[in-house]
């Protein structure tokens, strides 16, 4: 199989790794990063070298599988771009956490081009998973796509031949996940202005039993810290969800702020304090960065 991937950021360089380590050696990628030697795409594909494609259409032309990988904000976009080079037929595996509306817009686009769409929705983080994070397919292409999915050795089912549904899945569990994210940042900066975070951090273990609560709570912190841009993105597609089912997103909008928020101070923090496991250090860290006073209490 020739396999191709729009988007060379964490996710499709990951996938492409496991897929090489496991025998696929045709493999192409996009990504419009790759135009800056040092963007993460660009040290990605030096990381995991595959053959690099001048546009989207290049990569997908004589694809068998085009992955697509982008960030929630390009996701249709990206479907757009690939279109010219989907004519012979290819299966599209739209992996991008976006609401159903938006997966609905990217089939018609893929569809229209001659490809045939699959809605992926990845259920869990991909790096500890890698090709075997459990995803939920839709769409009418699924079914025919399940047992390349299953040779390629990806945990992939089968959730509904309506594009819309596996994705409605993937942004609820975004809405507690993204949103638990936001709110322990918010709450482990106010208890450390305080000088209670002990206390708070026991009373936390205490009410939502968790073996490892300064653990979860740092791991929880850095992801936003790192990846708080992509995850904004992300939730303001849960927003439209939300809008799209008839509801008003009220906790949302604040979590995608928050997100945004980690994501800027993130980028003046060393990748060794984000890498701790001290949570009290990232904590100082990240008030320092945002030019807060870290004194024991206020």
């Amino acid at each position: 199989m020739r396999i191709a991937f729009i988007g060379f950021g964490e996710v499709g360089s990951i996938l492409a790794r496991d897929l090489r380590a496991a025998g696929h050696g045709d493999i192409a990628a996009f990504d419009t990063a790759f135009g800056d030697p040092g963007s993460k795409a660009s040290r990605n594909l030096a990381a995991h070298p595959v053959a690099r494609a001048a546009t989207a259409p290049d990569a997908a032309a004589g694809a068998d599988i085009v992955f697509c990988c982008v960030t929630a904000g390009s996701a249709l976009d990206a479907a757009r771009s690939a279109a010219p080079g989907l004519a012979h037929g290819p299966f599209f595996v739209d992996l991008n956490s976006v609401s159903p509306g938006t997966k609905q817009e990217a089939a018609r686009s893929v569809a229209a081009a001659g490809g045939r769409y699959v809605e992926a929705a990845v259920m869990t983080s991909v790096p500890p998973h890698g090709i075997r994070s459990p995803m939920l397919l839709g769409g009418p292409h699924a079914e025919a796509f399940l047992p390349l999915a299953r040779d390629l050795g990806m945990q992939a089912q089968v959730f509904s031949a309506e594009i819309g549904g596996a994705s409605s899945v993937k942004m609820c569990r975004s809405i507690m996940i993204k949103g638990m994210e936001a709110l322990v940042t918010e709450c482990m900066l106010t208890a450390r202005r305080y000088g209670v975070e002990r206390e708070v951090l026991a009373s936390l273990a205490d009410t939502l039993p968790h073996g490892d609560w300064p653990g979860l709570a740092r791991y929880m912190m850095s992801r936003s810290l790192i990846h708080g841009r992509r995850r904004a993105e992300e939730v303001r597609e849960v927003v439209r969800t939300i809008e799209e089912c008839g509801l008003t997103a009220l906790q949302s909008p604040a979590t995608a702020a928050r997100q945004d928020w980690a994501a800027q101070v993130g980028q003046a923090l060393p990748g060794d304090v984000l890498r701790s496991a001290d949570l009290q250090g990232l904590v100082d860290a990240v008030l320092k960065a945002a030019r807060v006073p870290t004194t024991d209490s206020v």
